[in-house]
């Protein structure tokens, strides 16, 4: 029969050597559990793990964002320690209204454990079911037995801590059973320093390589779309609909006239009346049976009007009167109200990026707010101790040959650029322009991505825990390319620092994460056959300018990266498969050009 287990998280009390130097003055301020480790708070990693347990009890201070099902208490005093939490957890299981039953097993989890998961906990609980000890406990990888992770019988624990005068301020060792077990378990290491939080936040980030259509799906569905904003039609460029565009009036608005012509009322031939009905008049005089207007195209007709007939249509009699030869065709030139649309019509549906075309739709139906996401801003980060923008170059310098161009191939992508900094290769530089991302939706780091010496992006955004997306992909040029979510939900795109690989990557990944953020409908790419695919056929999928050749596309056969005289005159850029065959069809990434 399968033990019953209940689990008690211990997540209170505070991390004074949790505390950055650098950044914290105030070490008694740092709550470990509330620290994040791949964008989940150490708390909800330790609740977690126990969710198959009947029962969870968190002991520590009051937490938003836990599921109804946990019960919350906390020891009193608080900051009672480890075994004082104990006695809160166990209180509040037997007090719970829901239990059938004492459990026969008790989970004890510290919320410290940031690579902590499920599998770990059914392997403790395995191991105390087929043995006779009173608790099991788990080693790390260090040796040490981590005694704020372990299974308990449930009567042993009980027993432990009723035998103790004062359980504030006990020591975990004074109730460890004689009676117990350690099992060594994979990734259950605790954090304790910024060093140990640093650590398992790298250890949380992506280590695969995905190849290219993988990647770029994790990307649209991982990040968080752009909030939605109602805005004056004029000022949408660049935005993406976020509901439908509805019409609000009926086009054409009343009945009107689709050419030059006569506004008739019955059969012919046709009395004329001497004025003229024009486009934007509205006191033109009914006609009666018999009678006849000249009319101007999109001039409402006059009431009693029965149909337009153009001019080519029509003769005049000596008389005055007007009639439509027999040879002449029995058409109507009239465009009838609600032709086109009636109010309530949907016109573009939500994910449609606003354009010329959908602005000028939008106000022929009378639509002059609309609801979008967007526009996306980007920040450009050029990095490199030796990039300089102007003035002489020293020896080992380099000049910058990307901040200038590569805002036009973004905006390509749906990036508006506000702006190109230049960044040393240095930990603090990197933390400060990854901080101070108020009015940004984008990052763009060009350089530091591929985890040398100097490489500084990789770590950086570990420490600020931010969400790793996409950590490398398969793909030559461009493969060391990065995309992640900051904490605050700005995301960083980094970027190769060979420029035709900056520039290749960001035609490839950026439409993607514009995708993302505004809820932009995807467009199926654009395929095409090479003419030479022979020539550039490779183990891994290639990022490689091509022109049109005919019908087809003719790729280059030798590339350079460090410049981009491979782009000058070319159509685009293709990607091309793994060992691609001669009838295999390439992904187009046009050229903004």
């Amino acid at each position: 029969m399968t033990p019953v287990c209940d689990a008690i998280v211990l997540a209170g009390g505070r991390g004074s050597r949790m505390a950055d130097p650098e950044h914290s003055t105030s070490p008694q301020e740092v709550d470990k559990p509330a620290l994040t480790v791949g964008g989940r708070r150490m708390v909800d990693i330790a609740v977690d793990a126990v969710s198959n347990c009947r029962r969870t009890v968190l002991v520590g201070p009051p937490r938003a964002g836990v599921a109804d099902h946990v019960v919350q208490t906390r020891e009193s005093p608080a900051g009672g320690g480890p075994v004082s939490a104990l006695a809160a957890g166990l209180r509040s299981l037997d007090d719970s209204a829901d239990s059938e039953h004492t459990a026969d097993l008790v989970a004890v989890v510290a919320a410290d454990i940031p690579l902590l998961d499920s599998a770990a906990i059914g392997s403790l609980i395995d191991s105390i079911a087929h043995s006779a000890a009173h608790a099991v406990f788990a080693r790390d990888s260090a040796g040490r037995t981590q005694f704020l992770l372990g299974v308990w019988q449930h009567a042993a624990l009980r027993s432990a801590v009723a035998q103790l005068d004062s359980v504030e301020g006990a020591p975990m060792r004074r109730i460890v059973p004689i009676d117990h077990q350690v099992i060594a378990l994979p990734d259950i290491e605790d954090c304790d320093t910024p060093a140990d939080l640093l650590a398992a936040r790298l250890a949380a980030q992506p280590s695969q390589t995905l190849e290219v259509a993988d990647a770029l799906e994790r990307i649209r569905s991982s990040l968080t779309p752009l909030p939605v904003r109602r805005i004056p039609l004029q000022d949408s460029a660049g935005t993406v609909l976020a509901e439908p565009l509805v019409s609000q009036t009926a086009l054409p608005a009343v009945d009107i006239s689709a050419m030059d012509g006569y506004a008739v009322c019955g059969s012919g031939p046709w009395t004329l009346r001497p004025d003229i009905a024009y486009a934007g008049s509205v006191d033109i005089a009914g006609l009666t049976a018999g009678t006849a207007v000249r009319i101007a195209t999109g001039a409402a007709l006059p009431p009693g009007a029965t149909s337009v007939v153009r001019d080519e249509h029509v003769t005049h009699d000596p008389d005055g009167s007007v009639r439509r030869p027999s040879t002449a065709a029995e058409s109507d030139d009239t465009r009838r109200r609600g032709e086109d649309w009636l109010p309530g019509t949907e016109l573009v549906a939500a994910g449609t990026p606003i354009d010329a075309a959908v602005r000028s739709l939008a106000a022929s139906a009378e639509v002059f707010d609309v609801t979008v996401r967007g526009p996306v801003r980007g920040r450009i980060v050029i990095s490199g101790n030796e990039i300089r923008s102007s003035g002489p170059l020293a020896p080992g310098e380099t000049r910058d040959v990307l901040g200038s161009v590569l805002p036009e191939y973004l905006s390509h992508c749906g990036i508006a650029v506000v702006d190109v900094t230049l960044l040393d290769d240095s930990a603090t530089e990197f933390r400060d322009v990854l901080t101070r991302t108020q009015d940004l939706d984008v990052v763009v780091v060009v350089g530091a991505t591929g985890g040398g010496a100097a490489d500084q992006l990789r770590s950086t955004l570990a420490t600020l825990d931010a969400k790793p997306i996409v950590g490398r992909m398969r793909v030559r040029p461009g493969g060391s390319q990065i995309t992640a979510a900051l904490p605050d939900g700005t995301v960083v795109l980094g970027l190769p620092g060979n420029p035709l690989a900056a520039v290749g990557t960001a035609l490839l990944t950026a439409p993607a994460i514009v995708d993302a953020l505004t809820g932009r409908t995807v467009r199926p790419p654009r395929m095409g056959l090479l003419s030479n695919a022979a020539d550039v056929r490779s183990a891994v999928p290639r990022l490689v300018p091509v022109n049109v050749d005919g019908t087809r596309w003719r790729a280059d056969t030798e590339v350079r990266t460090a410049h981009l005289a491979h782009l000058v005159g070319r159509d685009a850029l293709a990607l091309v498969p793994a060992e691609i065959s001669a009838d295999e069809p390439v992904t187009i990434l046009p050229l903004p050009y």
